[in-house]
């Protein structure tokens, strides 16, 4: 879905979207990582997508509701 909408977007050229394994956060559901922020957003469904984008990645403002809230991630 994130390469999808970013192609629709025409951000393609500026962001990278890839696939991955769990990045040993497996406990936290789907995850999305933002570099180089290093902005770690856990449990992401589809609904999410479009806000991560439209406010992390076009206005860089992260989404703070999804944040992985360990002290691993998002110091």
């Amino acid at each position: 879905m994130f390469k999808k909408r970013l192609k629709e977007l025409n951000l393609k050229s500026d962001v990278r979207a890839n696939s991955s394994g769990c990045l040993d956060s497996c406990e936290f559901g789907p995850t999305v990582v933002v570099y180089p922020e290093q902005i770690w957003y856990g449990g992401v469904t589809l609904d999410d997508v479009e806000e991560i984008i439209q406010s992390h990645i076009i206005n860089n403002k992260p989404v703070e509701r999804l944040f992985i809230k360990h002290p691993r991630y998002n110091r």
